[in-house]
């Protein structure tokens, strides 16, 4: 049977309620490419504002820069698991915690103290760096068994009462260190943040800090907990010291990419493109005829037989040793692989490398030859805020700009590379990008016509590759 029923309905006029205008709001303040206008992220509302700060934290764990935190908690917390007195939901917590809170106060000091972009001279620092990089080599050499983990003597008796507590100590350094590897990326929401906390501004930033690293630490109290109950299974001994030795493998190859930074802003020429991607094609191998039970460590039991699991596992580390090994003779690799490696030296002097033949184009390193060429060709100006040590802005380089499609829409521009960690004037051109653009984010970019309009702007990283064309499109347009 056919039923009617009437909804009466009243149209007035007058501004929508605020329970209908939340999400709209959070729509409204990212505008093309995902351009963020904090201005009116923070006019939409408290809630608006949170929601915008949890998706971009959600969306920050898509990039690059995330991965070598990965195995350095799964073999912490594994460790974390074998020892007494520990509560792996508390060990979890304060993980989490401890992230979210060097994150945001940190940021902010850096931001008052040493201006927006203090957060990420301090992830570049080449001293951090080799200390971090030294700090993953000697858990490394731990988790292979050559020495236990002990403070220095004047810290042990501390050390010995937080035992009776559940020993924060070590949890907390390794959020420290989680904050600065997630620093040397930042995100274009974070870049606002800073720029606006520096400006004198508070409140806003501190909430979206807080909030964003929240959502970019969450699943990493996950990553933190399943290693601990796994380490307290009933005969996990065996089977576990080969997951601990696995993961110091990974940190080992983790900690070159640190050295490499270093290397970049010094200029050592050590860690070169070849030499990371020759040790961590050794350590990859390495990896994999230790779990055919070839390499022997001093906490291990023979082997006696292989199982499947140890078998395939091994043929993968095998395999991708050779896929890797492959790369030093001039075979393309994959683009993420390349995200971590030093840059070539055929990039750094301005060749990019497609599919097929090379394509060199002409990189200057200052606006200034670059506007004198622009007023003479009539081209507009490609730029390029970078760095040294941004993992997301080398993906972008590496899996982005050789393509053919951008290729092609580069030789209509003059292209230019700013350099905002390192070389002769990255303070000029850290605050060029954060006076005019007004964002600290690594990677931005901006398209400027000879006259010095901007014709249009990209905000970072992005894996579609046909919302950075037309961008391009649209500055060549304009």
């Amino acid at each position: 049977a056919e039923v009617n029923i009437a909804v009466p309905l009243v149209i007035e006029s007058g501004p929508a309620r605020e329970d209908y205008t939340k999400f709209v709001a959070v729509a409204a303040a990212v505008s093309d490419y995902g351009e963020i206008n904090l201005d009116q992220a923070i006019a939409a509302g408290f809630w608006s504002f949170v929601a915008l700060a949890i998706s971009m934290g959600f969306l920050a764990l898509l990039t690059p820069c995330v991965f070598p935190m990965i195995p350095i908690t799964v073999s912490f917390f594994t460790h974390q698991g074998e020892l007494e007195n520990r509560k792996p939901i508390n060990q979890a917590l304060v993980y989490t915690l401890g992230i979210v809170a060097t994150f945001s106060i940190l940021g902010m000091i850096l931001a008052v103290t040493l201006g927006a972009s203090g957060a990420n001279q301090l992830a570049a620092n080449p001293w951090v760096n080799l200390f971090i990089g030294a700090l993953f080599i000697y858990f490394a050499l731990s988790l292979f068994g050559a020495y236990e983990i002990q403070l220095p003597k004047g810290l042990r008796q501390f050390s010995l009462e937080q035992e009776k507590r559940g020993g924060y100590v070590g949890t907390l350094f390794m959020a420290v260190t989680f904050t600065l590897t997630s620093f040397t990326c930042t995100v274009q929401f974070v870049g606002l943040l800073l720029v606006a906390a520096a400006q004198g501004q508070w409140f806003w930033p501190l909430l979206g800090m807080i909030v964003f690293s929240a959502a970019f630490a969450f699943p990493f109290f996950f990553l933190a907990l399943f290693p601990q109950y796994l380490a307290k299974m009933p005969k996990s001994g065996g089977w576990l010291n080969a997951v601990k030795v696995v993961m110091g493998f990974l940190e080992m190859a983790a900690a070159f990419k640190f050295f490499s930074n270093t290397d970049l802003v010094w200029g050592w020429g050590v860690f070169t493109f070849n030499s990371v991607l020759a040790i961590w094609t050794m350590i990859m191998f390495f990896t994999g005829m230790y779990l055919l039970g070839n390499i022997q460590l001093p906490h291990d039991s023979k082997v006696e037989t292989l199982g499947v699991p140890r078998m395939v596992l091994s043929l993968f580390f095998l395999t991708f040793a050779l896929y890797m090994g492959t790369g030093l003779f001039g075979r393309p690799i994959h683009g993420l692989i390349y995200s971590y490696l030093p840059p070539q030296l055929g990039q750094e002097i301005g060749a990019v490398e497609g599919d097929g033949e090379t394509e060199k184009f002409a990189w200057y390193s200052d606006l200034e030859p670059a506007f004198s060429e622009a007023s003479i060709v009539q081209k507009p100006i490609f730029i390029d805020f970078t760095g040294y040590t941004c993992t997301n802005c080398r993906w972008m380089e590496t899996n982005v700009f050789t393509l053919n499609e951008v290729q092609t829409r580069f030789n209509e521009f003059i292209l230019v590379h700013l350099y905002t960690d390192g070389g002769e004037n990255y303070r000029d051109h850290q605050s060029y990008e954060i006076d005019r653009f007004g964002t600290a984010a690594l990677p931005y970019y901006v398209i400027l016509s000879p006259e010095d309009d901007v014709l249009a702007t990209f905000p970072g990283m992005t894996r579609d590759v046909d919302e950075f064309l037309d961008f391009l499109d649209k500055g060549l347009a304009g």
